[in-house]
């Protein structure tokens, strides 16, 4: 049989993971005789992880229900409810059935003398890196209440964020969808019946109307060749982003695109600056601060700006020499964050550069539908309109002919 176990060693750290015994008595002694204590010594429900897999797939935690999370548990804390307890009420009015399962195990865990920040850890697709640390350092300092109502600020922010970036971005992909959906069906259904009078009075066209010809009977012959082609290409396209070398190439296009480029920069600017100073302020050291920020920017460009950072700072350096050789930084930040380190203000400087990219970014997504929307309407009126002109016009000019 297997058994799930939680042990300690002697220097006091935390052990899990699977153990092979014909009973749990047996399983215990195996671990006794490895020199751990065991915490816990649970049986393996294969049913059980398998319904955990799934329910992790199709009922993923999303950032608005862990704000909702964080922010009961840091009035209840601060209400001098025991943590078990807390978490006790929280699963209980939780609809995710997913997330339920995850806190009920965090309960197990701290009943089992695991600290909160430990049995976090071991949900790192519900809980991010940042939101670990940042509880463990209000562990380590005694005050977790704070820390607690930290993260879930923190989490709000970034959901406000990528919801503003997101909302903005959804209208023009929508309205081009649309398009390019209801164009496909007009060039393969409706242009080639609007073209076979043409074509039965034998009358001579201009080149373009030609093209049009040509290219909707090609579609109303091979129509379904084309859509197989293009859901191929879209999948091929989906499966390279996801790998590290299309996220890269993704990431590094993002930043460099018109109109949503400078939008893209400021959000990871801002998520920088927003979860480094919440960490400092912590009480998290800086060299940690800066490699655990800078694996949830969200970019790889970022990301290694920020990691040679962290890399400049343990060598004794300081990160703004980093920050002010990348292209990606504007000049701005790499000044206050060398204002900062020079006066010992870091964190009071990095709250200031939030706040003024916050605002920015918020300014810039609610003109970014002023800005697409006359592009998109000039894009779709130059094509309806060329498809109206090459097609109407010989019909109109075939009909005067024959009155």
């Amino acid at each position: 049989m297997k058994f799930n176990f939680k042990a300690k060693t002697k220097t006091g750290e935390y052990k899990e993971g699977i153990i092979n015994a014909s009973s749990k008595e047996l399983a215990v002694a195996i671990l006794q005789k490895n020199n751990l204590l065991p915490i816990s010594v649970r049986e393996e429900n294969a049913e059980s992880d398998l319904l955990k897999s799934f329910l992790k797939y199709y009922d993923r935690v999303v950032a608005k229900e862990l704000v909702v999370f964080f922010r009961q548990l840091a009035i209840l804390i601060e209400a001098r409810v025991p943590i078990v307890v807390s978490l006790t009420a929280i699963e209980d009015q939780t609809s995710n059935v997913y997330f339920r399962k995850v806190i009920q195990e965090m309960i197990n865990d701290i009943e089992d003398g695991m600290p909160f920040s430990s049995s976090m850890e071991k949900h790192k697709d519900v809980f991010s890196n940042l939101s670990i640390n940042i509880i463990k350092a209000g562990e380590t300092s005694g005050n977790l209440k704070k820390s607690i109502t930290y993260v879930a600020e923190n989490i709000e922010r970034n959901y406000t964020l990528a919801t503003r970036v997101r909302s903005a971005l959804i209208y023009p992909i929508l309205v081009l969808i649309v398009f390019f959906v209801i164009g496909f069906l007009v060039i393969s259904f409706i242009i080639p019946k609007l073209t076979q009078i043409i074509k039965e009075m034998s009358a001579d066209v201009p080149w373009y109307t030609q093209v049009v010809i040509t290219v909707g009977d090609f579609m109303a012959s091979y129509w379904w060749a084309v859509a197989i082609v293009i859901v191929t290409l879209v999948g091929v396209a989906w499966y390279y982003l996801n790998t590290e070398e299309g996220k890269r190439e993704w990431d590094q296009i993002k930043i460099k695109l018109p109109i949503v480029g400078p939008i893209f920069r400021f959000v990871y600017i801002t998520r920088f600056s927003e979860n480094l100073e919440v960490l400092l302020t912590g009480g998290i050291p800086i060299i940690r601060a800066l490699t655990v920020v800078s694996a949830v920017i969200n970019n790889v460009v970022f990301e290694e700006i920020f990691l040679r950072a962290a890399e400049e700072v343990r060598k004794g350096g300081n990160m703004s020499v980093v920050l002010q050789r990348s292209p990606d930084i504007p000049p701005m930040v790499t000044h206050m964050i060398k204002i900062g380190e020079e006066s010992g203000q870091i964190d009071a400087v990095l709250g200031h550069i939030a706040k003024f990219y916050d605002q920015e970014t918020e300014i810039m997504t609610k003109n970014l539908s002023t800005l697409l929307e006359p592009i998109l309407m000039i894009f779709i009126g130059v094509a309806v309109g060329f498809m109206a002109f090459a097609i109407l016009m010989p019909i109109y000019n075939i009909a005067g002919q024959i009155q």
